[in-house]
């Protein structure tokens, strides 16, 4: 069964996207990258205006995050 999750784009580096839980900073792991086209592709939105956007995503079995959508 998946799960699906809040999550916030922190920032862009080169063409991947830095994705962290969207919970207090003080309570989050270390950002993981994404490729930031997938993601804007998934929501329908440019690349460059996804930095600081609210999102959803499905956790898949490896921990991956996958099945992006505005929150």
């Amino acid at each position: 069964m998946s799960e699906r999750v809040s999550v916030k784009v922190l920032l862009l580096f080169g063409d991947q996207a830095e994705i962290v839980a969207d919970i207090p900073p003080e309570e989050r792991a270390e950002p993981e990258r994404y490729p930031a086209e997938e993601i804007a592709e998934a929501v329908g939105m440019p690349v460059k205006d996804l930095v600081g956007k609210r999102l959803t995503a499905v956790v898949g079995a490896d921990a991956s995050l996958s099945g992006w959508r505005l929150a």
